[in-house]
């Protein structure tokens, strides 16, 4: 193993889970800190991470979690908490942490936004408010600020369900573009940057995938990546939001997704950044390559 780079990863899963396996690839120890035992933990345990319990909301976790750590990646999945995770771990970081660079996992959203904008969802506003403390804090940061994820349910479990049942992709985007990324070419550039940070610290990485298209133009990458027909229907939003709750969501997720697909169609998701193959040296992959390489999960 590399010395003196030991990463601290908060959570088992999501981004933080694939840059794991980046990081595995290239030797780098990595510390998971996880919010109870489970099989997950020993999971992780069994491919070479060290495992701690924690919470990112717990100073003392925190402060305890980073005994050793010079390099921390912090991220987190859809969450109210958001803020006053990123604001303890800032606060504990100061105070006891020696880190050479904290990797903060954002949204892109974000540098669409002002102080006072009110358009956006509430998860998307903790965003923004965790940039300005972790930025407030003085310590080494780097921000990513992927848009939307290819992995997404959106895009994913939504998408499967109608393409085997009818063929088609049902969303309420109406005309507007994206360019959804994938979260293993996110976890690239967040692995690319704790392996080594000095060239990244305050700089700011927005990912994208490589064009943005319309609707019409992803179920035609659908198309072609399946061997099949897929269309695009136009849901109309009010009918779409209300099969949210059927979906088991927490509320603080639901109005993050329902605002999601307002600002699409809003067309703020129509933009591209070369943000993954500036730091990587790789492009970000197609939605062709990426529904391909999960032929069987879409059709079934």
């Amino acid at each position: 193993m590399v010395a003196n780079n030991l990463v601290l990863v908060p959570g088992a899963g999501g981004v933080g889970r694939t840059v794991f396996e980046h990081l595995r690839a290239q030797d780098v120890p990595v510390r998971f800190m996880v919010r109870r035992e489970d099989e997950r933990a020993a999971e992780l345990r069994a491919l070479g991470a060290e495992v701690v319990i924690g919470d990112l909301t717990r100073p003392e976790t925190v402060a305890a979690a980073l005994q050793g750590v010079t390099r921390m990646y912090f991220g987190m999945r859809v969450s109210p908490e958001h803020l006053l995770a990123a604001t303890v771990v800032a606060s504990v970081a100061k105070e006891y942490g020696k880190l050479e660079a904290l990797v903060d996992l954002s949204q892109m959203t974000v540098s669409q936004m002002t102080a006072t904008s009110t358009e956006e969802s509430h998860q998307q506003r903790l965003h923004w408010l965790a940039e300005q403390v972790l930025d407030w804090s003085g310590l080494p940061v780097v921000h990513i600020r992927p848009t939307a994820f290819l992995d997404t349910p959106l895009f994913t479990a939504l998408a499967a369900r109608t393409i085997q049942e009818n063929g088609t992709i049902a969303l309420p985007f109406g005309a507007g573009r994206t360019s959804p990324v994938a979260v293993d070419d996110v976890a690239r550039v967040v692995a690319t940057v704790l392996r080594d940070p000095a060239p990244h610290i305050g700089q700011v990485y927005e990912l994208t995938g490589p064009r943005s298209v319309d609707m019409t133009e992803l179920a035609e990458e659908f198309s072609r990546a399946l061997g099949r027909p897929v269309s695009y229907v136009d849901m109309p939003p009010e009918r779409w939001e209300a099969q949210l709750p059927k979906l088991g969501m927490p509320p603080h997720l639901e109005q993050h997704v329902a605002t999601m697909a307002r600002l699409h169609r809003d067309d703020r998701y129509n933009r591209t950044a070369d943000g993954v193959e500036r730091v990587t040296g790789v492009a970000p992959r197609s939605i062709e390559a990426f529904v391909a390489a999960r032929k069987d999960f879409y059709l079934g």
